[in-house]
């Protein structure tokens, strides 16, 4: 049997007058205290780890299938996504170093209305070629026709070509091929010869102040988005990781595209490029990052009315990845401002 700790105790049962007034006692003993000046001050969030902040996300949802387009007579496998089936083709040329997968989330807003259809260039993603440095405007042209021509055959839809950075430069060049007879438009991301042309001095410097290896996919990640290449994470978890490759001789993760070795073809990119992009007899869309000076030739194009320009703020140079709502969104606009349908130009009352 337990004895009472507390010899004073009354050792008689309370009455239940007593009682009840013993509940009222604790019960207004145990009512809460008013709340302290500190009481309104929120919750903190929690915090996510870096593991799983910076995880690679799949592109699925977004573009709909990828595959692999084998060149006859060739050893080079071209790796593409692609989603949609109505409407135009927009066709999605990346930048140096990148993927198709930069357009994944443009893809996901923009395949309800237009095919889109992104390749991973020579040397880039997923492709394979027997000669991976040689990423020439001349290589890169042929490589582009070459799946286009696999994937649609000798009479392809409507096609606007869509073309970022490095991308736009080579996008340019195709069209003033004039070797697509559907060729119905051109835009032309965040690229400008002047500006172009002076940065190339500086690139190899740019290049080597980047880390040369990684020891994780969301390191990478990581790196990409505190670095502020990229300022959308969720584009930087999907399009990241296909940028490098694991290497089993160093154990850890390194850059997919050697760019600093391919340093005798950015000349050739971008010279002449402003007076080949207006001589381009189709639609013709420049989207910039900020104020991007034009040279004189494009200044007087643009007032001439020869092409549209449009200047998008608080973005950085990847404007698909960092505002892929309102760079869809452009896109969009511009085919329908065009009248760009499947067929190419469609003209009201006149059936194809």
């Amino acid at each position: 049997m337990e004895m009472d700790p507390n010899p004073n105790t009354n050792p008689m049962p309370a009455l239940p007058e007593e009682a009840e007034d013993l509940d009222d006692v604790q019960h207004e003993e145990n009512k809460e205290k008013p709340p302290s000046v500190f009481a309104s001050v929120p919750p903190r969030p929690a915090t996510q780890s870096p593991a799983t902040k910076y995880s690679p996300l799949q592109w699925e949802g977004h573009f709909d299938k990828e595959e692999d387009i084998n060149i006859p007579a060739s050893n080079s496998t071209f790796h593409v996504y692609s989603a949609g089936t109505e409407g135009p083709v927009v066709f999605c040329l990346h930048g140096g170093g990148n993927s198709g997968l930069s357009f994944a989330l443009v893809a996901g807003m923009m395949k309800q209305t237009a095919q889109i259809v992104a390749m991973d260039l020579r040397g880039h993603g997923k492709s394979h070629s027997d000669d991976e440095i040689d990423i020439s405007t001349e290589t890169l042209c042929q490589d582009i026709l070459a799946v286009i021509r696999m994937m649609f055959g000798d009479d392809p839809p409507a096609i606007v070509l869509v073309g970022h950075s490095m991308g736009g430069a080579i996008a340019v060049h195709l069209a003033a091929k004039r070797v697509l007879s559907s060729l119905a438009g051109l835009v032309v991301v965040d690229v400008v010869e002047g500006t172009a042309m002076a940065s190339l001095v500086h690139m190899q410097k740019i290049l080597s102040n980047r880390p040369c290896h990684f020891p994780s996919v969301e390191k990478a990640i990581e790196w990409s988005i505190k670095n502020g290449h990229l300022r959308n994470p969720q584009s930087a978890r999907i399009s990241v990781p296909s940028t490098v490759k694991f290497d089993d001789k160093r154990q850890c993760y390194v850059w997919r595209t050697p760019l600093e070795k391919t340093e005798h073809h950015w000349k050739g990119w971008y010279e002449g490029l402003s007076e080949m992009f207006l001589s381009c007899p189709i639609p013709k869309l420049l989207l910039l990052a900020g104020t991007d000076r034009l040279d004189r030739s494009l200044t007087i194009g643009q007032m001439q009315g020869k092409f549209q320009m449009i200047v998008i703020r608080h973005t950085g140079h990847a404007i698909q990845e960092d505002v892929p709502d309102e760079f869809s969104s452009k896109i969009l606009n511009f085919i329908s401002r065009n009248r760009i349908g499947p067929h190419g130009v469609e003209i009201p009352g006149l059936r194809r």
